[in-house]
């Protein structure tokens, strides 16, 4: 574990160590922790964000804008069936919602962006995807060093098996949207059991900063692996698989 040194004043120092307090943690592991933060940056700035923020409906519309919805709004009602009755509503609903456009009632405009969701960065993306890269090469390594006759104890596979992410967290639960999204689209199908069976892909516990920490000795592994080249170039070896999987564990803990 490298170390770093770094001088603030003493206001600043008072002000963290209140914050790590609030957290119920240790100034260090306060302080580790929001250096992790600003180097993945995958939660952006969503802590801290009240409810409101995070309300994606605009407080004004441009007259082309209010001009075009309200159009389309006409067209589906006309269009919708008589017994309509499914997530578009029925041609009254529609027509309600052109009114509200035409007439530029503003504190009824969220119901136009009710259904959108926050974006998800593309730094999250990649964070999914490099997480999902992650256990790929985990489990074709494993799989590698059984055909030669290790034996991998279930613990190691255990820890080194994607958990998903956790559904009662906005960020982590976009995320396990993104994962489903990608393994439906024939991507990552190593995970299709997982993410498309009965739990859905969900960890029920805050994944993100375990796979943080995976991913940081992940890529410390790849970055010092010598260079071979041919077609299994890319598996690791059962230390290094051990490593990545004792990262699992916060360092406060090991």
């Amino acid at each position: 574990m490298a170390t770093i040194t770094v001088r603030i004043d003493d206001a600043v120092r008072d002000a963290l160590q209140a914050k790590a307090e609030e957290e119920r943690q240790t100034l260090s592991d306060f302080v580790r922790d929001r250096l992790q933060d600003a180097v993945f940056a995958y939660r952006d700035d969503e802590r801290g964000m009240s409810e409101r923020d995070k309300e994606l409906g605009p407080d004004t519309l441009s007259a082309l804008d209010r001009h075009t919805l309200s159009l389309l709004h006409r067209i589906l009602g006309r269009v919708l069936p008589e017994d309509a009755n499914d997530v578009d509503g029925d041609r009254e609903y529609q027509l309600e919602r052109a009114k509200v456009l035409e007439r530029g009632f503003t504190k009824e405009y969220w119901m136009e962006f009710a259904g959108l969701r926050p974006e998800l960065s593309p730094r999250n993306s990649e964070f999914v995807m490099d997480v999902l890269e992650m256990f790929r090469i985990a489990l074709y390594s494993i799989n590698d060093l059984r055909e030669q006759g290790v034996v991998i104890d279930e613990s190691l596979q255990r820890a080194l098996t994607f958990d998903g992410f956790d559904h009662n967290d906005a960020l982590e639960g976009q995320m396990s949207d993104y994962v489903r999204f990608l393994v439906q689209d024939d991507k990552w199908t190593e995970q299709e059991a997982f993410v498309l069976g009965p739990d859905r892909g969900n960890s029920h516990h805050q994944s993100v900063p375990i796979y943080s920490r995976m991913l940081t000795e992940y890529r410390e592994v790849k970055q010092n692996k010598s260079r071979k080249s041919g077609r299994k170039s890319y598996l690791l070896t059962e230390e290094e698989l051990r490593r990545i999987a004792a990262s699992r564990v916060h360092p406060s803990r090991r």
